[in-house]
């Protein structure tokens, strides 16, 4: 079952020093201790520290500089899959990436309609997981979200709003081992509805950028539908392929 599937460590590792640069602890210029050092402080062994170092010199987050070891670029890949589940591509008008918070305001379990259940590729009746979630950037609610997921693949999934993970994502990864792999996009543009209004505090008419994404897994199957309504006026939402 995919929710056997062990975490590899150096996993673990790289998210945790990824985080690090996204997040700017580490800024850019920064030259890393050495491996055997860096092992020591995250308790692993120099191995996996080494495998997790030349993924992200491989993802363009650090380079190898003679005479003066592992450097952190400042060219962070945060529109690659690898990071697509770990932070959302809201960025500002400068270009800067925006960080935002995501907060679900209703959650149910019912079964696939017809049409649900042929996406999926499931019987019509199968249970799903319906999250319904607001993204706020500065305290702006400036997305609204429609996910749904078969419940039988994600077992235990919470289902009260605030113990709803953060980062959905990364928690199929860490509980359920799984990895979205890649994901399809389509976007188009409409006028707010009442509920888009009432949610996000906007008036009537407005225009949204409106997103139906579908997520697949590591085996390619189909894994999350989301049908997202954001704002643009004082943000954009970047998708680039690499």
């Amino acid at each position: 079952m995919a929710g056997d599937l062990p975490i590899p460590l150096y996993e673990h590792v790289k998210r945790r020093m990824a985080e690090a640069i996204l997040l700017g602890e580490w800024p850019p210029g920064m030259v890393l201790p050495g491996e055997v050092a860096l092992a020591a402080d995250y308790g692993v062994a120099v191995g996996t520290m080494r495998r997790a170092l030349a993924d992200l010199t491989a993802d363009g987050m650090l380079m190898r500089r003679r005479k003066t070891g592992t450097v952190v670029t400042g060219r962070t890949p945060q529109h690659s899959l690898r990071f697509f589940f770990q932070y959302y591509r809201l960025h500002g008008g400068d270009g800067r990436l925006l960080s935002s918070e995501a907060v679900v305001t209703d959650i149910s379990r019912s079964p696939a309609t017809a049409d649900e259940a042929a996406l999926l590729g499931e019987e019509p009746g199968e249970p799903l997981i319906r999250i319904l979630r607001l993204r706020r950037v500065d305290g702006r609610a400036v997305m609204r979200s429609r996910i749904a997921l078969v419940a039988r693949r994600v077992p235990d999934f919470p289902l009260e709003p605030s113990l709803v993970p953060q980062r959905l994502y990364l928690h199929l990864l860490d509980v359920h081992g799984i990895r979205i792999s890649a994901v399809r996009e389509r976007v188009s543009a409409g006028l707010a509805t009442a509920e888009d209004r009432a949610d996000l505090g906007v008036p009537d008419p407005t225009p949204l950028l409106i997103i139906d994404e579908e997520a697949f897994d590591q085996t390619g199957t189909l894994t999350i539908v989301s049908h997202h309504r954001t704002l643009t006026d004082d943000h954009r939402y970047v998708n680039e392929v690499r």
